[in-house]
This record gives structure tokens, sequence and C-alpha cells, in this order.
């Protein structure tokens, strides 16, 4: 885990093996590159995070959302629904 945006686990969460929270990115202008920026990583009640799975800056991952082994979280998940591959898409709604 690299916290220094900070990371926030809800009550209930599963996180697998050798995965990677990552709260800080790199400005991409060249001028820049060396600044970094830092944004939280918000993970929801029950949540399960598989093994060997990235998850970046700014992320939220919902409650009870499933992330599949080996996906690269790059944008929000909504609670209650599967994501998975590399950068990670919806794969399918849970139903409640």
């Amino acid at each position: 885990m690299q916290d220094q945006g900070g990371i926030y686990i809800e009550d209930g969460a599963l996180i697998g093996h050798h995965v990677v929270l990552a709260t800080l990115n790199h400005e991409l202008n060249e001028a820049h590159r060396h600044d970094l920026i830092a944004k939280p990583i918000h993970i929801g009640k029950n949540a399960w995070i598989g093994a060997r799975s990235t998850i970046l800056q700014g992320v939220t991952v919902g409650d009870n959302a499933v992330i599949a082994a080996g996906a690269v979280v790059t944008k929000d998940v909504p609670a209650n629904s599967i994501v998975g591959g590399v950068p990670a898409r919806l794969i399918k709604r849970i139903d409640e």
C-alpha cells in the first residue's frame, strides 16, 4: 500500500494477496513529471478485492463490489458490481 493520498477501508472488506493500492501519480507534463498528485482510495463495506489487483489513486470501490484477480482499476466501481480486466470494466451487476 502506498498511502500518502489516504486509504479508507470500510468494515467487512476482503483484500487478496499482492494487491497494490497506489494513491500517488505523476504529472504528464515533462517539466513537472517529478511532481506527485495524491488522491485517496475508498474501499466500501464488504467489497472483495481479488489477488494481484491494482487500484489507482482517486478510485472509490462501492459497497459489496468485487474486483476480479489481476484487474487494474482506474475508475470508480459501482456498488454491487463485478469488474475485471486491464483496465477494469463492468462484468455484471450483483443482484441483492
